[in-house]
């Protein structure tokens, strides 16, 4: 059996990931600002929009697992931190 992540590992993964849905979704409202929503323009906003849908399907699935390994300790802001969370850990 493979170990498994750490509730500090969660929490900082769950940070990361947190970040890097923000940025492909400014990403994608950027290009969807910019280009048509439709036809060979429109691909690069929409492989940004399922990326981040597939990373939010990720995070899900990791909560779930945090919840499964961490049941003490487990609380949804670790996947979907508020800003106040995110900027917390950042000052750190």
């Amino acid at each position: 059996m493979k170990p498994r992540l750490t509730h500090e590992e969660h929490i900082t993964l769950g940070l990361r990931l947190a970040a890097i849905r923000n940025e492909l979704l400014s990403l994608s409202v950027q290009l969807g600002n910019a280009y048509p929503r439709q036809g060979p323009e429109a691909v690069p906003e929409k492989k940004l929009e399922i990326a981040y849908r597939a990373l939010d399907q990720a995070r899900s699935e990791l909560e779930n697992a945090l919840f499964r390994e961490h049941p003490n300790v487990a609380e949804t802001n670790v996947y979907y931190p508020s800003q106040e969370d995110r900027e917390a850990h950042r000052r750190q």
